[in-house]
C-alpha cells in the first residue's frame, strides 16, 4: 500500500479500454483489435482460416434480489456479453445470495472456482486494501466527484492492484450512499447511538467508524439481516434507499436517517483465472459489456434511489434529516488510522 499513489499516478499513461465507469483492470493483453483488418487473401489455404472459439459458460454471484438495479445491471450486462461476443461467453446470474455470502464468493473468485462475483468495496478491502480508500467515511464530496475519482486516474490504479490477488476488476457500480436505519428510536444526533448494535459489513473501516460514533458494531452476513432486526439481535443497519426496500428492512426498521456516512461503489470481479482462458476477442467482449451495463446500471440506480424513498415512506417509515457535520466530526480520526491512504486520499481531495 506505500506505492498506492505511483500505481495509480502510472495509470496516467496507459490507455483504458473504459472511457466510463472505469476501473478494468484488464490486461493489456485484452486491449480491442485493431479497427480494420487487411482482407484475407484469395489464395490463402482452407487451413488458415481462424479457429472457432471456445464457448464458455460462466457463473455470477449477486446477493441482492431479483428487483434491484445493482441485480439488473448484472442481468444486463449477461445479456450484452452474449451478444458481444457471438455467444461464445455466457454469464448465468445468480441472486440472493445463492453462491454464498460476499466473503465467500471473493474467495472463490480467488481460487478460480467462481468465474464472477459482484463485490461491494467495503467487504473486498478485507482481501484487497488498496480498495478501502473508497470505504472510508465522507471521502467523497458528491456523486459526480466520486464518478471523477472512480473513473480517472485514482480508480485506474486501484482497480489495476487487483490482480496480484488473482481477481480483474471490471468497473466501479453504483451502490448508493449508506445511511443508518433502526428499529427502537431514530437516530437524529451521534448521542442517539451509544449503546445501540449496529450490523455493518465484515468492513475494519465499518466496524471502526460506528464504534467512533458509540455503538456497537455487529459484522453480519446480508441475508440475515432481516431475521436480526426483526428478533432484536441488531437495533439497526446501514444501507441505501434501495437496498433499504428491496430487502423489506423498512418493514421491521421504520426509522432511516441521512447521514451519507459512506458511498463506496461495489465492482464487478472476474476471477483471472477465468479470464485467462478467453480469447482477445472475448476479453473485449466482456469488457465493453460491463461498461456498458455499469453505465446503464448507475442511471437505473439513481432513478430508483427516489422510487425507493417514496414507497418506504407511503409504508409509514419515518425519514429524518440529521446533522451529517456533526457525524463527520465523530469520525474524523479514523483518517489517521489508516496512514497507507493519505496520498490518495489527498489525490481525491483535488478532485473537483
Amino acid at each position: 500500500m506505500k506505492k498506492i499513489l505511483t500505481a495509480v499516478l502510472a495509470t496516467a499513461m496507459i490507455a483504458s479500454v473504459f472511457a466510463g465507469c472505469g476501473g478494468s483492470s484488464a490486461p493489456a493483453s485484452s486491449a480491442a483489435p485493431a479497427a480494420s483488418t487487411p482482407a484475407a487473401s484469395d489464395s490463402a489455404p482452407a487451413s488458415e482460416a481462424a479457429p472457432a472459439e471456445e464457448t464458455f459458460n460462466f457463473k455470477l454471484a449477486e446477493n441482492q434480489p431479483a428487483d434491484n438495479p445493482i441485480s439488473k445491471g448484472m442481468n444486463k450486462f449477461a445479456e450484452l456479453v452474449a451478444e458481444k461476443s457471438g455467444g461464445t461467453v455466457n454469464v448465468e446470474v445468480y441472486l440472493d445470495a445463492q453462491l454464498g455470502t460476499e466473503n465467500e464468493t471473493i474467495d472463490q473468485v480467488q481460487a478460480g472456482t467462481l468465474d464472477f462475483a459482484r463485490i461491494n468495496t467495503s467487504a473486498l478491502a478485507s482481501t484487497a486494501d488498496e480498495v478501502g480508500v473508497f470505504t472510508l467515511p465522507y471521502v467523497f464530496t458528491s456523486t459526480e466527484q466520486k464518478y471523477k475519482v472512480l473513473d480517472g486516474e485514482i480508480g485506474q490504479g486501484v482497480s489495476d492492484a487487483l490482480q496480484k490477488y488473482n481477481m480483474i476488476g471490471l468497473g466501479y457500480w453504483e451502490a448508493g450512499s449508506r445511511n443508518f436505519y433502526t428499529t427502537k428510536k431514530p437516530i437524529k444526533s451521534v448521542a442517539d447511538m451509544k449503546g445501540m448494535k449496529i450490523r455493518v459489513q465484515q468492513s475494519d473501516v465499518a466496524i471502526k467508524m460506528v464504534e467512533l460514533l458509540g455503538a456497537a458494531a455487529t459484522p453480519m452476513a446480508y441475508g440475515e439481516v432481516y431475521q436480526g432486526l426483526q428478533t432484536g439481535v441488531i437495533d439497526g443497519a446501514e444501507n441505501d434507499f434501495v437496498s433499504y426496500y428491496t430487502s423489506g428492512h423498512y418493514e421491521v426498521a421504520k426509522y432511516f436517517s441521512l447521514d451519507g456516512h459512506m458511498a463506496p461503489p461495489a465492482m464487478l470481479l472476474m476471477s483471472k483465472t477465468s479470464w485467462d482462458k478467453m480469447s482477445d476477442a472475448q476479453k473485449t467482449a466482456v469488457t465493453e459489456a460491463a461498461r456498458e451495463a455499469c453505465e446503464w446500471q448507475r442511471q437505473a440506480m439513481q432513478d430508483y434511489q427516489n422510487e425507493s424513498r417514496a414507497k418506504v415512506e407511503e409504508a409509514g417509515c419515518e425519514i429524518f434529516e440529521v446533522d451529517a457535520k456533526e457525524f463527520q466530526d465523530a469520525v474524523s480520526e479514523i483518517y489517521d488510522m489508516y496512514p497507507q491512504y493519505a496520498d490518495v486520499i489527498a489525490a481525491i481531495k483535488e478532485v473537483a
